[in-house]
């Protein structure tokens, strides 16, 4: 990260606005630094996967075993070049990757004359994304004391998840969707108060970690909104 000290000959005109950023905000300066490179990356990405989507909206979907090697692959290359540059290309081809697999989805559901619903889930998505981030950055509460609790979440939406494959149930379908919807909303939580507390200092981590709270959480609305809409 790039050291933001001042030389000693400057500190003491040089750290007066920082301490009044610091008394007005509650956050740190690099802390802050991180915040904004991470919406900025994160504005950039989810543009990007926008873009794929709607470029393969009537193409194919490349199928269950490609999108979990391509994801888990491209993740992996993500979290091992986070320190260079090339760690920003990998995070557009994961974010473009994803919009790549959402395309057909969406795009059968415009085919099927329900983009409203499309349009909804797009909506809740962002009005539970600021609504969530807000309340983080406003009451700058530590939520770490979740992570315990996320991890075991996410074991148990994996195995549910599968379960649900394997017995073809939509009833369990529906309960996965609604589970990863209260999971991805306290991830998001907890990913913007572990920025803020300074526990995550790589804007490329953090924004891969917040696209994907925000692709799960828009994927698991579009299921449920369809479920409860009659169109699923």
């Amino acid at each position: 990260m790039e050291d933001r000290r001042f030389g000693v000959q400057n500190s003491q005109g040089a750290y007066s606005a920082p301490q009044t950023e610091r008394a007005t905000t509650g956050i740190s300066d690099d802390a802050m630094k991180v915040l904004r490179n991470t919406y900025m990356l994160l504005g950039m990405t989810l543009a990007f996967s926008a873009l794929t989507a709607f470029l393969n909206m009537n193409g194919t979907h490349p199928g269950f075993l490609i999108t979990i090697v391509g994801y888990i692959g491209l993740l992996f290359a993500t979290y091992k070049l986070k320190n260079s540059p090339w760690g920003i290309v990998t995070t557009f081809a994961l974010t473009g990757f994803m919009g790549y697999t959402l395309g057909p989805i969406i795009g059968a559901f415009v085919a099927a004359g329900a983009s409203s619903i499309v349009a909804q889930a797009l909506t809740l998505t962002a009005v539970a994304f600021v609504g969530l981030s807000a309340t983080a950055i406003i009451t700058k509460k530590d939520f770490s004391f979740m992570s315990s609790f996320l991890t075991a979440g996410a074991f148990v939406l994996i195995g549910a998840m599968l379960l649900a494959f394997l017995m073809e149930s939509s009833v369990l379908h529906l309960a996965v969707s609604a589970g990863f919807t209260i999971f991805a909303s306290i991830m998001i939580l907890f990913e913007t108060s572990q920025i803020i507390k300074g526990g995550e200092r790589n804007y490329v981590i953090a924004t891969v970690g917040l696209y994907v709270s925000i692709y799960n959480l828009f994927v698991s609305l579009l299921h449920l909104l369809s479920a409860f809409s009659g169109e699923d």
